[in-house]
């Protein structure tokens, strides 16, 4: 799948596909997205591999960084079996 790449999520997934780790206040400072979970979750249907994860800052606030990984053997044995299933 292809992104319109005039959208915020185009912005992110080229930010994410660069190896770059985004959180949200990143997300909302250079891309204007003020909701990064459904972008995520838009590049994620789209076949992607997307992880958060969480740490604590340093002024103990707790953030979620994304970042696109390569998926365990056990997600793609689930996509199969969802296929095999007819789920998908």
């Amino acid at each position: 799948m292809r992104f319109n790449t005039e959208t915020k999520t185009y912005k992110l997934f080229t930010a994410l596909n660069a190896g770059e780790k985004v959180s949200a206040s990143v997300a909302s400072k250079r891309f204007g997205i003020k909701n990064i979970s459904a972008e995520v979750s838009r590049i994620r249907q789209a076949g992607f591999a997307v992880y958060g994860n969480s740490r604590v800052a340093g002024n103990g606030v707790k953030v979620t960084e994304y970042v696109i990984g390569k998926p365990s053997r056990k997600i793609v044995a689930a996509g199969y079996k969802a296929m095999a299933l007819g789920l998908v």
